[in-house]
């Protein structure tokens, strides 16, 4: 007996209504963005868009998860990702703002004044794990997630308050400036105590 073939509905009904949030989001705030509007502009229904997600919010967080993805990836996370001793300071941030830079409109209208709570602490989660499992590695201690890492969160937390801040002034300095700017401060906390001291 073969297998059945998985139903290509599913995933492709997914794709249209990611791509349609995408379009709506350089046009207007994401909290002026109904399901109605995504479920016309994909041509699906709404059923359709409940059987995938609970709302907008939990859409854009979906639909954002490849550009999340390499956020996440060009994030610098302890000491040991330190730019090479001719380096400019602060350089090894560079590729992180560079690509806020080049997805400006998406960050603004996810992370803004009328994005989503819920997609920005989506992404603060994702970016905090990330810094805590390199911080682990870099200590050689295990790759325990659940455990508590305050310097992670910290870490996460400056480099997300941080780009917010850049593209609500406009991005008023490039890149490399705001690299320049930043680094010195986030390569105190990795280099800070990996875990709190149990009392």
């Amino acid at each position: 007996m073969t297998a059945r073939a998985a139903d290509p509905r599913p995933p492709r009904s997914r794709a249209a209504l990611e791509a349609a949030l995408r379009e709506l989001i350089a046009e207007r705030p994401l909290s002026r963005i109904s399901v109605s509007d995504v479920t016309k502009s994909a041509g699906v229904n709404r059923s359709t868009f409940y059987e995938h997600y609970a709302d907008v919010a939990d859409l854009a967080a979906s639909a954002c998860t490849a550009v999340f993805d390499e956020l996440v990836a060009k994030t610098p996370q302890n000491e040991a990702d330190s730019a090479a001793p001719d380096d400019a300071p602060g350089s090894v941030l560079t590729p992180l703002f560079t690509h806020v830079a080049e997805h400006a409109a998406l960050y603004r209208a996810l992370l803004g004044d009328s994005g989503s709570a819920r997609v920005h602490n989506h992404l603060l989660r994702r970016l905090t794990v990330s810094v805590q499992t390199s911080r682990a590695r870099a200590a050689g201690t295990p790759d325990d997630v659940a455990a508590y890492d305050p310097t992670a969160a910290f870490v996460a937390g400056a480099l997300l308050g941080a780009i917010v801040d850049w593209l609500g002034h406009d991005r008023p300095i490039d890149p490399d400036e705001l690299g320049a700017a930043l680094w010195p401060q986030l390569l105190g906390a990795a280099q800070s105590v990996r875990r709190p001291s149990s009392q």
